[in-house]
């Protein structure tokens, strides 16, 4: 039987932690996206570091939702909102953050923690790994 595309990719919603690139997801964040490679530009860095509020507001295709959470920094919730991590990378690296400083923020870790976490091999398996199932 063959299975639907988006029903199979819908599926890993289901892992905790987990957010699949897909192209739904490329879709809702392209001016994200598109924001984050600005950034590469020094021009656009300094712009950006002046005066953040008008520097999104250049941005009229991007959704409020997302210039709240880029303001505010919440990384998971640009993820949810279609953000690319290796793209939202420019924001945290215009910071000046490392990339074991931004991650860290998403996991509730501090960054020794983090750090100590992923020398010893990452996070076990073990635990739950089902939404839905509670497993």
């Amino acid at each position: 039987m063959k299975q639907n595309i988006h029903e199979y990719l819908a599926e890993f919603d289901d892992i905790p932690g987990t957010r699949v690139y897909t192209t739904a997801r490329a879709r809702k964040g392209y001016w994200v996206n598109q924001f984050a490679m600005s950034l590469m530009k020094d021009e656009n860095r300094k712009r950006w570091l002046a005066d953040e509020k008008a520097y999104l507001d250049e941005w009229p295709k991007m959704t409020q939702e997302q210039k709240d959470a880029l303001l505010a920094r919440d990384y998971d919730k640009l993820l949810d909102l279609g953000g690319n991590i290796y793209f939202l990378a420019k924001v945290f690296s215009t910071d000046g953050k490392s990339y074991l400083q931004a991650v860290s923020t998403m996991t509730g870790m501090s960054v020794d923690e983090y750090r100590d976490m992923m020398l010893s091999g990452g996070r076990s398996p073990e635990g739950l790994r089902s939404k839905k199932k509670g497993y």
